[in-house]
């Protein structure tokens, strides 16, 4: 096996990145290399209490249909399994109140927005790369989800 160069500036520029853009960690592999750059977590108070409004009836919480969340188990490599480009905050509605994107059982088409994830106070719609139907939702409303996470089968 040959040695493992380590090209620092590389992983300064990783780290670079990781600052900017508040990502937690950056894994990249090349063949049999892979290198892992990383942010220490940290917990930290707010400095001032964060003010929450009142739920009044209109945005009680939200109904979700029927929605089977499978049990665990390994679906990364499933061809419809629908991955995580971030890190961030999954909703399966496009705001509390609202009915979800959509259901198991519901047939899908390329570009439909499946469900949202918020990172960095941004929500990015995640869309079906292709047409099916949803088979399974792997995650639940409103909980963190990691980058290449499966989400959802889309079949």
């Amino acid at each position: 096996m040959a040695k493992f160069e380590m090209d620092t500036d590389f992983i300064r520029k990783l780290a670079a990145i990781l600052e900017e853009t508040g990502l937690g960690e950056i894994e990249l592999s090349d063949g049999e290399r892979k290198i892992r750059v990383a942010r220490p977590a940290t917990v930290a108070a707010p400095a001032a209490p964060i003010a929450v409004a009142p739920m009044t009836a209109a945005a009680a919480p939200m109904t979700v249909m029927p929605v089977a969340v499978s049990p665990a188990g390994d679906h990364s490599k499933h061809p419809g399994a629908v991955k995580s480009p971030m890190v961030g905050t999954a909703y399966l509605s496009p705001e509390p109140g609202k009915p979800v994107f959509v259901n198991v059982g519901d047939k899908v088409t390329a570009g439909q927005t499946l469900l949202i994830i918020e990172a960095m106070k941004t929500f990015n719609p995640i869309k079906a790369s292709k047409a099916g139907t949803v088979t399974q939702i792997l995650i639940e409303n409103a909980r963190p989800v990691e980058f290449g996470e499966v989400l959802m089968i889309v079949e």
